[in-house]
Parts: C-alpha cells; structure tokens; sequence
C-alpha cells in the first residue's frame, strides 16, 4: 500500500503528500483484525470470537475515551497525523 505520494521527483527533500492518517490507518488496520478472525472463527475455531469482540470493545471504548493504543503505535512508526502536504520541500 503506497502512503505517500510525491510531487515532483522522489528524493528525499521532495514534498510528500499524505494518502493515509492515523485515522483511516485505524479503521484499516481494525477491518482486517475482524475480517481475519471472522476467517479463523468459521475455520479454525469459535474461540477467535473473543478476539473480534476485543477489537469491538477496544473501537467502542476509543470511541468514548479519544485513548486508541493502535493510534500510540502508529505515530511511533511517524504516520502523519492529518493527510496532506507533509514532510520538507525543496
């Protein structure tokens, strides 16, 4: 998946634009948790139930709280915070 998109040329002093935030990144990162163990409850176990409900109630709580512990993960891996212009420009 490309994050960034560049104008102009790729070096590393171009502008980068922003095609993913943390927020998009945790609404991604949480379909797939659900979809995978949805996967692996049908055919591996009905225990991993127990983690689409984790990954529930960890959405439902982030919801309420503005506390995601995925959103602490991904800004120490520097996904921008907003999409957009970011990084230096020339």
């Amino acid at each position: 998946m490309q994050i960034f998109n560049y104008v102009g040329d790729p070096t590393p002093t171009a502008e980068r634009e922003s095609l993913v935030n943390i927020e998009r990144m945790v609404r991604i990162i949480a379909g797939i948790f659900i979809l995978t163990s949805l996967l692996l409850a049908q055919f591996v176990s009905p225990k991993f139930l127990y983690f689409t409900l984790f990954v529930g109630l960890n959405l439902l709580q982030s919801g309420f709280t503005n506390f995601c512990p995925l959103v602490i993960i991904l800004r120490k891996f520097n996904v921008p915070e907003t999409a957009g212009p970011t990084g230096r420009s020339s």
